[in-house]
């Protein structure tokens, strides 16, 4: 029960956002009582903490997964996008946001381990991509790893991009490519260019 509770309380957070979403909402989704809610989460604070984890060990799982093939560093950015923004569905609610407005502590500590999950996907990316002459070798690998993070939490700051004017997509797919071409070798920038007239194809 417990973890039917997570995935339907997942779905519902990241539709509506963190803030509107009530016990309520989530006990006639599932189709069982708020008390029984209860028994496994004391309070709604506690509810999006371990939807928010289990969320966060999903999307992990699945990157090392896509880190674990190996594939052109390039294409790998790629994929664990298309990854994310499947699971994440496209961001519409801005949880990422939300949580940093309402649950600053729970944000924080998901900043954390997000961060820590990162350094070591980045860094390995940027190292094979350097080491098969897609990047250019005088890149500061620890600098670009923490822009690159700090980036991606930058543009799901909804003050700076609202969702009237920007899709997440849209700043996704924008983001990468500013972000490999400030990178790449003249052979990554074929690679990027055949991968981006593809994608628009």
């Amino acid at each position: 029960m417990k973890n039917k509770i997570l995935l339907n309380a997942a779905d519902l957070f990241l539709n509506y956002g963190f803030k509107s979403i009530t016990m309520d909402d989530l006990a006639n989704k599932i189709g069982i009582s708020k008390k029984t809610i209860y028994l496994h989460f004391d309070n709604k604070t506690k509810l999006v903490e371990a939807t928010t984890m289990y969320l966060f060990d999903l999307i992990s799982t699945g990157i090392d997964c896509i880190c674990a093939l190996k594939k052109n560093p390039i294409e790998e950015i790629y994929d664990i996008k298309s990854f994310i923004m499947e699971h994440l569905k496209d961001e519409k609610s801005s949880p990422q946001y939300q949580l940093q407005k309402y649950y600053p502590r729970i944000f924080a500590t998901l900043k954390k381990k997000q961060f820590e999950i990162m350094q070591g996907c980045v860094k390995d990316n940027l190292n094979r991509g350097i080491t098969q002459k897609l990047y250019r070798e005088s890149i500061n690998v620890e600098f670009i790893a923490r822009i690159y993070f700090n980036a991606m939490l930058a543009i799901k700051d909804k003050d700076l991009f609202p969702l009237n004017k920007f899709s997440m997509n849209m700043l996704m797919e924008n983001y990468i490519e500013y972000h490999l071409r400030g990178i790449c070798t003249q052979k990554g920038l074929d690679k990027l260019n055949q991968l981006t007239n593809s994608n628009q194809s």
